[in-house]
């Protein structure tokens, strides 16, 4: 399955030590997703998306087997739901899924990452 990873399973090191493997980040390619944005998941030091038609976020598309995925999704638990996305990739818009919370967990309220990026206080 595609799976676009925009955050620590990037690194070979964690991917290796949660799932077990690290062969499908080592053989990822560079990805864009157009239209989210990266927002801190609120209560947690951990990354999420936001939709925002004026962003995109880059990480890697990563082909990951049926036995691995099934690690990874115990790793990013409940809050986060696998949703599907369409990424840019060798030059061509590619289905893929993404983890992401429900944008109510993400720090997009006032104060938050949404709000500074608009210049609001």
């Amino acid at each position: 399955m595609r799976v676009f990873l925009y955050g620590t399973l990037m690194d070979p090191a964690v991917a290796r030590r949660v799932a077990g493997a690290d062969r499908f980040v080592r053989e990822a390619r560079p990805a864009l997703l157009p239209g989210w944005r990266r927002a801190m998941l609120r209560g947690t030091p951990y990354p999420t998306l936001v939709r925002d038609p004026t962003a995109a976020v880059h990480g890697v598309l990563a082909e990951v087997p049926p036995a691995v995925l099934r690690r990874l999704h115990a790793y990013e638990g409940p809050l986060y739901r696998f949703v599907r996305v369409r990424v840019l990739c060798d030059g061509a818009m590619l289905a893929a899924r993404a983890w992401i919370a429900a944008e109510a967990r993400a720090l997009t309220a006032r104060g938050s990452v949404r709000s500074r990026r608009a210049g609001r206080p």
